[in-house]
């Protein structure tokens, strides 16, 4: 089903539409694809450096403590042991590689459904054009009020690197940019809006061989 999406200037006024069909990005969510994407990038996020040391490691005698009868106390071995305070971890954590990878079809096919799912709930704002002759935080705050965005955790995508509009961004609390070549289904999903400038869902249909379809 077609969608249409209005088309914002900069001061917050409708200056036409845009007319994409989510189908044309995914015939349908499939919300376990979404969330095997999903769960691999956090996953290839993670550290993997904790470590904790086993009794092996822990300085400290191997001696037995005490006799094993006679004592009357529980039987004991090293100070090493597990057990007993300043001693190893029975089951040490070691340093491990948590990441792996999707196969590469899966994982464009979770990004365009991603992008689908945000068209088809009405969480894109899409804006005609968005540059700075320098960078300007304000401004851009500026920007984000006019279009009623400004209280919500955002991804703002463009169609390429823009260097101004990366520093006008980067102060910002809850707002983070890519340029549409490097979105992902995590990116995409974990915000509560995208703003996106035409032209950069031009290029992400684009790459993803869609035809493209605007009504002003």
């Amino acid at each position: 089903m077609m969608a249409s999406l209005p088309v914002y200037d900069r001061t917050g006024v409708e200056v036409g539409t845009y007319e994409v069909d989510p189908a044309e990005l995914a015939p349908r969510i499939n919300r376990q694809l979404l969330h095997d994407a999903v769960v691999m990038y956090q996953a290839n996020r993670r550290q993997g450096s904790a470590k904790t040391k086993s009794r092996g490691e822990v300085r400290g005698s191997t001696r037995k403590m005490y006799r094993q009868k006679g004592t009357g106390n529980a039987r004991a071995g090293s100070r090493r042991s597990g057990i007993r305070t300043g001693g190893g971890h029975i089951f040490a954590k070691r340093p491990r590689d948590w990441s792996y990878r999707l196969p590469k079809k899966a994982v464009r096919l979770a990004t365009r459904m991603a992008m689908a799912s945000k068209i088809a709930d009405d969480q894109i704002t899409l804006i005609d054009n968005l540059a700075f002759e320098k960078p300007k935080t304000q401004e851009m705050a500026t920007v984000l009020k006019a279009l009623k965005i400004d209280n919500v955790s955002l991804l703002v995508a463009t169609a390429g690197y823009d260097v101004n509009v990366y520093k006008s961004i980067r102060n910002l609390a809850g707002v983070s940019v890519l340029p549409v070549a490097e979105l992902n289904a995590l990116d995409v999903l974990r915000p509560g809006r995208l703003l996106m400038t035409t032209s950069a869902l031009d290029a992400f249909r684009e790459k993803r061989n869609c035809k493209l379809t605007i009504a002003n």
